[in-house]
């Protein structure tokens, strides 16, 4: 049985070309709706011109206001109107709109320009801008124009205790401490000339990896107008050599701007054919200064746009439903989003986050995720679950939130794994992405991101570690969700609902499995029925989310077939209840 996008493949080669439209017009009718969103998505998508818009926005060093923010998203809007979009102003009627949503800035916009930092007495500089792009910290503002040289003290962690036996005051502080807190202590409480911050967690390899630096930031202090650097693992084992020397002296010399601007979002919609009040919604954050942090978020959702317009405008696909796209400010665009119209933000059905999601995993280390939103293995995060080296914290059963959005964009990922070499995996809910604003909003959301990641906000995220295979991977698993979730019917409700259940019996059966070696290990047995009865609990509420598929409501056929899959999932609980004891 060939999979239907190999089939449709199949139809095209074989037939002649006046009549290969007609011909795939007609195996598209036959063709279930989620295969047939997925052959469409897969048909269109071009991981090549995602690639192009990353390789535009991964130039720009990109912070809410800035010269690379604005530029980055003056890109999308070009992309978005060669694809068909019109200014939302234009057109009552226009299905494919676009606009340019502008906030005000509590604080200046922040972009560096050039920065250097040298050993005095040194042949050559020790850090360059122009090749570390991350060394000078976020709000730094400039120095005078040839530098501020001063005697280099080693301030240990930064504690108190080892700034005081430094005594800083006057000097240039090299401390193994995160940037702002090191700022705090030795400029603004103790009077330091500025800091070199060294602070690269272990996942980053910085033995192997040594030229890498990862940003960091201080407050924008407009009252001493103080710098701060951050240091590659190199850089740090040279001032310990030239310390250990004897008396060093630095020169760092700094330069940026800061300046009054306005926070942008561009937000495209796709408008629904029959409900354009209830929406999915894509969120990718353009700032952060790397390649695939986040500059791959932005390339791939701007062609997932502009396949989905080249659907739309050739009339393949009309979604029922609204598909929004959003590119601004991580987190506080997507919230400023749904806080903005509540009528509106109570129509959005589900949300995704794109985030890191170009990488090629060969290069960078990490592995294709799906951070998914809050189910039991947050709480009891076994088997084979994981947590990213990001990290997570037990959560509350409170906090639990069922619904069938994980195991099917799980199940989408996996349907086009089957066909590639990719690998897809998933974790436990952590939070840190523009998923989170959706989900305090209580509204169904996942991630699809890259962990772990050498490269991870270093200036080493560069273009070369992008993948334009894994951008097609992830636009076109993305899209099909979106084209099945918003025009879906009574067969696709019920596929994702057989879904749904056969990943509850798993998932049920792996935990009694687990339960008895933890009973036999002497573990709580109360404990072990607690989970796998949390588990069943949490797939027969979310099997019960499935009835929001259908457009216009469920059917009695799916809700006659959620009831029985409903005591199928129930039986399981109690199976695997009674071979625990």
């Amino acid at each position: 049985k060939l999979p239907a996008v190999a089939l449709l493949a199949l139809v095209l080669a074989l037939t002649p070309a006046n009549s290969a439209a007609a011909q795939a017009s007609s195996v598209l009718d036959t063709v279930p709706l989620l295969e047939r969103a997925a052959m469409l998505a897969e048909g269109e998508l071009s991981g090549e011109r995602a690639l192009e818009t990353v390789a535009f926005v991964e130039q720009r060093w990109r912070l809410p206001g800035n010269s690379g923010f604005n530029e980055s998203l003056d890109h999308v809007v070009e992309r978005l109107e060669s694809a068909g979009f019109v200014p939302e102003s234009a057109s009552a009627d226009a299905r494919l709109t676009y606009r340019v949503e502008r906030r005000p800035m509590q604080q200046f916009a922040w972009e560096p320009v050039d920065a250097t930092l040298t050993i005095v007495g040194a042949d050559s500089a020790l850090l360059r801008f122009e090749s570390n792009r991350n060394m000078l910290a976020i709000n730094s503002f400039s120095t005078p124009a040839g530098g501020v040289e001063g005697e280099l003290v080693d301030g240990g962690d930064g504690s108190p205790a080892a700034l005081d036996a430094a005594n800083v005051r006057g000097k240039v502080v090299f401390a193994r401490a995160p940037v702002s807190r090191l700022y705090q202590a030795a400029v603004v409480e103790r009077g330091a000339l500025g800091v070199l911050a060294y602070s690269l967690p272990d996942y980053l390899q910085p033995q192997v990896h040594v030229t890498s630096i990862q940003f960091g930031r201080i407050p924008q202090d407009t009252v001493r107008r103080g710098w701060a650097m951050l240091l590659s693992h190199a850089a740090r084992a040279e001032l310990e050599r030239a310390l250990a020397a004897g008396p060093v002296r630095v020169r760092a010399r700094a330069e940026s701007r800061l300046y009054e601007s306005e926070e942008r979002m561009v937000v495209a919609d796709v408008r629904g054919r029959t409900l354009p009040h209830e929406r999915f919604v894509f969120s990718a954050h353009v700032q952060e200064p790397g390649a695939n942090d986040n500059a791959s978020g932005v390339g791939a959702q701007t062609e997932m746009a502009r396949a989905l317009a080249a659907l739309v405008q050739r009339g393949d696909w009309s979604p029922e439903r609204t598909i929004t796209f959003l590119w601004g400010n991580e987190i506080a665009g997507t919230r400023d989003y749904l806080a903005d119209d509540s009528v509106r933000t109570s129509g959005v059905r589900w949300g995704m986050s794109l985030d890191m999601v170009g990488e090629n995993t060969a290069i960078t280390g990490g592995t294709f995720l799906i951070e998914k939103m809050p189910d039991p293995s947050a709480i009891w995060t076994r088997g084979e679950d994981r947590h990213s080296e990001w990290g997570g914290r037990p959560i509350g059963k409170d906090e639990l939130m069922p619904h069938f959005l994980n195991d099917f964009v799980l199940a989408r990922c996996r349907d086009r794994a089957s066909r590639t070499n990719w690998v897809v995996n998933s974790n436990p809910f952590e939070g840190g992405s523009d998923h989170t604003p959706f989900l305090r909003a209580n509204i169904p959301a996942v991630l699809f991101w890259h962990f772990t990641d050498v490269f991870y906000h270093t200036d080493n995220d560069r273009l070369d570690k992008v993948s334009p295979e894994t951008l097609e991977n992830v636009a076109s698993c993305a899209l099909t969700s979106a084209l099945a979730l918003t025009s879906g019917d009574g067969e696709t409700a019920r596929a994702i609902a057989t879904e749904l259940a056969e990943a509850a019996e798993a998932r049920i059966a792996a935990e009694r499995e687990l339960g008895m070696r933890a009973i036999a290990n002497g573990e709580d047995a109360a404990l072990q029925r607690d989970i796998i009865s949390t588990w069943a609990r949490w797939y027969r509420d979310a099997l019960a989310t499935v009835a929001e598929v259908e457009v216009g409501g469920s059917s009695a056929a799916t809700r006659s077939y959620l009831l029985r899959l409903d005591v199928r999932i129930a039986a399981a609980e109690e199976a695997a209840l009674e071979e625990l004891g």
